[in-house]
Parts: C-alpha cells; structure tokens; sequence
C-alpha cells in the first residue's frame, strides 16, 4: 500500500474532526424568547430565556432552531438567536498543508481577530407546498381585522411623529 502524502491525510484527518467542529455549534438569545416544546408558535412554552443567553445548537428546521439551554431542550425561533463566526485578518496558512489542522487542535500561528458576522437563512417554498396550498378563511379574516383605516393611520403616524417619504419605484415614476 503506498504511503499517503501530507496533503491527503490532512485531508483525511480534517474529515474525520469536523463533526466535532460541527456538533457543538454554540449561539446566543439576542432577546428574550420563549424556548419551545417544538419549532411552532402554537408549541408549548417550557421555559423563557433571557437575553444573551447562551444555547447549544442541536438541529435546524425552517425558521426554527433546537437547542440546549442549560440541560432543556426545546425550539427557538431562528431569528432571535445570534450565531458567532470569526474572521481572521491574517492568514495563518503559510503554504503549510497541515495549517487548518493544527489551527483546530490550537497550533499554527496566532492570528488577529477582525470582525464577528452572524448570517440567517430560512428556505423558502418548494413547488410541493405550493401544490398543497390552501385557503385559510381564518387567516384571512384575522389579517383583515388588522387593517386600520386612513384616519386611524394618519392619527398613528402623528402620535408617532412619523413623517411621508417620497420613494421612487424601480421604473422611475414617483408615487
């Protein structure tokens, strides 16, 4: 059996630490939240977090996280979790084709930390959803009972100190 190079058992080695890396992906409650016996608003609440709380990430679904806070599993909503990712300034590389290994097990050289990003994503609708759509009369009789009429509005604006702002559109007619 031939020898493996460098480059292939970095390669090998790195596979087989990612799941590690991965397992333990750790987020933050940007706000309060309720912490949810499953990844629906109508869900039982079993406990609320507070701001800057820190969960352990255990799977994903739609808009809706599962995570570990402190020993309880439930679901958060996506979007108040932040979610830490570093940025390094320099490259620690060097053309070393170990460098992404012994960067993971706290080697290489030391780097300098330049911006912390957190992105969200939520998958939109497929073709099947579409195709098993249905009305909600319900749904729509709340949306309505929304509504408020130009007086209440202008009145609301007001109370606000809210002010018009003229926008054009993407065909250039002002509205």
């Amino acid at each position: 059996m031939p020898a493996m190079t460098p480059r292939a058992l970095a390669f090998v080695l790195a596979l087989l630490l990612a799941p590690f890396a991965w397992a333990e992906e750790q987020a933050f409650t940007n706000r309060a939240t309720d912490l949810r016996e499953r990844g629906s608003n109508d869900a039982r609440v079993i406990a609320t977090l507070p701001e800057k709380t820190e969960v352990r990430v255990l799977a994903r679904g739609g808009g809706w996280t599962q995570v570990d806070a402190a020993g309880k599993s439930g679901w958060v909503n996506v979007f108040h979790l932040r979610f830490p990712t570093t940025v390094d300034s320099k490259s620690s590389g060097g053309g070393n084709p170990f460098s992404s290994v012994t960067s993971f097990l706290g080697g290489g050289r030391q780097t300098e930390k330049k911006a912390t990003i957190a992105t969200t994503g939520i998958r939109g609708l497929s073709p099947e959803d579409l195709k098993n759509a249905a009305p909600d009369a319900a749904a729509l009789a709340k949306a309505h009972s929304y509504r408020a009429d130009k007086p209440t509005a202008e009145r609301f604006a007001r109370e606000g100190k809210l002010s018009a702002v003229s926008v054009d559109n993407p065909q250039g007619e002002r509205r």
